[in-house]
C-alpha cells in the first residue's frame, strides 16, 4: 500500500488548500513540518494558509451557500452517503495517516479513530432523512434553516473524528463550511478533502485551509462573512475564539477541556469497574477531552483498587504505533510530551503516592514522545494533578468516605464535559449521575452512542455535538405567523 505521505506528495496536495472545489496554492508559501511522534523526525511539510486564503475560502463558501441551503434533504443525504462509503473504502489509508501524524497505535486507529469518524457521517445522513425542518404550532409555522457559512476548527487528538462530527452535521443542515484542521495532524484532513471531492459535493460547499491559530483560526473567527464558529480545543483557545467572534455577534459552539470523574460506588463490583476505567482514562493515550482521569473510590477499597489498577496498566504495551502488538503509541507532539512529564513531576512534588509509571520514557524506548502510563493514589482535590487537564496517561485515584463526598469531589472542577458512574444498584447510580454537573454521564461503561449529544457544562464549553442536537447547532429558527 502507498504510504499516506507518498500518496499526498504524488498527488501534489501537501502544499495546497481545497477551496471552491479546486486544489489551490496558498497566497503565501509558509510551510510547517509534519512530525512523526514515534521518531521525532519530520516526515513531510504542508503549506500554511493566511488570512488571505481565509477570505478566498469564505467567499467560495458564501457563493455556494445560496444553492446548497435549498437543496433537498434527500439530495444532501445521498451525498453524505457517498462520503460515508468512501471513508470506509479508504479506511486503511486514513488509519495509516492518523497513526503517522499523531501516533495512535495502528490497531486503535483501525478500530476506533476511523470507524467512529465514519459513524458521524452516517448519523448525519440518517437524521437528515427524518428531521422536521418545518413544524406547525396552531397557525404559526416554525422553520429551521441553515445558519450560513460555518468556520470549523478541529484538534490534533482525534483528527478525522472531530472533522466528521462537525462537517457531517453542518452539511446535513444545509450550511457551507471552511475547515481549519490542526496543523499538527493535517494528513487525515487532506484525505477527507479528497473524499468530499470524489463524493461529488458541489464546489464551495466544503473548503479546507490549513494553518495555525494566529494565522487562520483568528481570521476565520473574526471574519464578518462567517455566521458561526465551531471549535474543539483547549479552554484557552475557546476564549480566544469567542473574543475574536464577539464583534460580529456570530454563533460560537465550543467543545473544550475536561477533567472527568469516574465515581465507583460502594456496591460496585471492583473486578468489573476498575480495569475498564483505566482503559477509558488511557484511551488514545489519555489524549481525549472526556477521558475519566479522576477515579473516585471508596476509601475502604483503596488498596484493592490500587492492585487492580496496577494489573490493568501492566497489560498495556506502549511501543511503535505501527506494530500490531502495541496497544498505545507515543503522545502526539513534543509540547504534549513535555506537559505530561511536567505534571508527573508535579504529582510527585505534591505528595501523591505513585502506584505505577512515573517520569521518563518506558524502558527500551529512547526516542519518540513515549511516556509511561502513570497512576497516582491518595490524591485530593487541592492538588494540581486533580484540577488541571493533563491530556496524557495520568490517572488520579481519589478516596472518599460517603456518596455525598464522592459527588462533591466529582463536581470540584472548573470543567464539566464527561463523567462515569459504576454501581450494582442502578437507581443509586442514576441518582448520582443526576447530581454530577457534566454534559454526558456514562453508567457502567455503556456502548458508545453516536446519537448521544456531547458537550460541556462550565468551562468545558457550550453547545452540543453528535446526533440531532449536533445538527441543530447549525440551524436558525424562523417563526412564520399566519402560515
Amino acid at each position: 500500500m502507498t504510504s499516506p505521505i507518498a500518496h499526498l506528495s504524488n498527488a501534489g496536495r501537501l502544499d495546497r488548500m481545497f477551496i471552491g472545489g479546486e486544489w489551490t496554492l496558498p497566497e503565501r508559501s509558509t510551510r510547517s513540518a509534519v512530525v512523526d511522534p514515534s521518531t521525532e523526525a519530520p516526515v513531510a511539510e504542508i503549506a500554511l494558509g493566511s488570512s488571505a486564503d481565509v477570505d478566498t475560502a469564505v467567499a467560495a463558501a458564501r457563493r455556494a451557500f445560496a444553492d446548497w441551503a435549498v437543496t433537498s434533504p434527500e439530495n444532501r443525504a445521498r451525498l453524505l452517503d457517498r462520503v460515508h462509503a468512501l471513508i470506509l473504502e479508504r479506511a486503511e489509508l486514513f488509519a495509516q495517516a492518523i497513526s503517522q501524524e499523531m501516533g495512535a497505535a495502528i490497531g486503535y486507529a483501525r478500530s476506533a479513530q476511523v470507524p467512529l469518524a465514519a459513524e458521524h457521517i452516517r448519523v448525519a445522513r440518517d437524521n437528515l432523512a427524518t428531521y422536521p425542518f418545518l413544524t406547525h404550532r396552531g397557525t404559526t409555522a416554525i422553520l429551521r434553516e441553515p445558519i450560513g457559512v460555518c468556520g470549523l476548527i478541529t484538534p490534533w487528538n482525534w483528527p478525522l473524528y472531530q472533522i466528521t462530527a462537525k462537517v457531517g452535521a453542518a452539511l446535513a443542515a444545509g450550511c457551507t463550511v471552511v475547515l481549519k484542521p490542526s496543523e499538527l495532524s493535517p494528513l487525515s484532513a487532506l484525505f477527507f478533502a479528497e473524499v468530499v471531492e470524489d463524493a461529488g459535493i458541489p464546489p464551495g460547499v466544503f473548503n479546507l485551509v490549513n494553518g495555525d491559530g494566529p494565522g487562520v483560526g483568528a481570521a476565520l473567527s473574526a471574519h464578518p462573512d462567517v455566521d458561526m464558529i465551531s471549535l474543539t480545543g483547549s479552554t484557552r483557545a475557546g476564549v480566544l475564539v469567542t473574543q475574536a467572534a464577539a464583534p460580529t455577534v456570530k454563533r460560537v459552539a465550543l467543545e473544550l477541556g475536561g477533567k472527568s470523574p469516574n465515581v465507583i460506588l460502594p456496591d460496585a463490583d471492583l473486578a468489573r469497574a476498575v480495569a475498564p476505567g483505566v482503559a477509558a482514562a488511557f484511551r488514545n493515550l489519555g489524549q481525549s477531552c472526556s477521558a475519566p482521569t479522576r477515579m473516585i473510590v471508596p476509601r475502604q477499597h483503596l488498596h484493592e483498587v490500587e492492585r487492580l489498577v496496577s494489573e490493568a496498566v501492566s497489560g498495556m504495551v506502549v511501543g511503535d504505533p505501527r506494530s500490531e502488538q502495541s496497544t498505545h503509541g507515543p503522545l502526539a507532539n513534543r509540547a504534549q510530551f513535555e506537559r505530561v512529564q511536567e505534571m508527573i513531576d508535579v504529582g510527585l512534588a505534591e505528595g501523591a503516592r505513585l502506584v505505577c509509571g512515573g517520569p521518563g520514557r518506558p524502558q527500551g524506548l529512547n526516542q519518540g514522545f513515549y511516556v509511561r502510563p502513570t497512576v497516582f493514589s491518595e490524591v485530593h482535590s487541592r492538588m494540581r494533578i486533580a484540577q488541571e487537564e493533563i491530556f496524557g496517561p495520568v490517572l488520579c485515584v481519589i478516596p472518599y468516605d460517603s456518596i455525598d463526598e464522592a459527588v462533591a469531589i466529582a463536581n470540584d472542577t472548573i470543567y464539566g464535559l464527561g463523567a462515569h458512574v459504576q454501581g450494582e444498584d442502578l437507581e443509586t447510580a442514576r441518582a448520582v449521575a443526576a447530581r454530577i454537573r457534566s454534559g454526558q454521564v456514562h453508567i457502567n461503561y455503556p456502548a458508545w452512542d453516536p446519537n448521544a449529544p456531547f458537550g460541556g457544562y462550565k468551562r468545558s464549553g457550550n453547545g452540543r455535538e453528535f446526533g440531532i442536537e449536533g445538527m441543530e447547532e447549525y440551524l436558525e429558527m424562523k417563526s412564520v405567523l399566519g402560515y
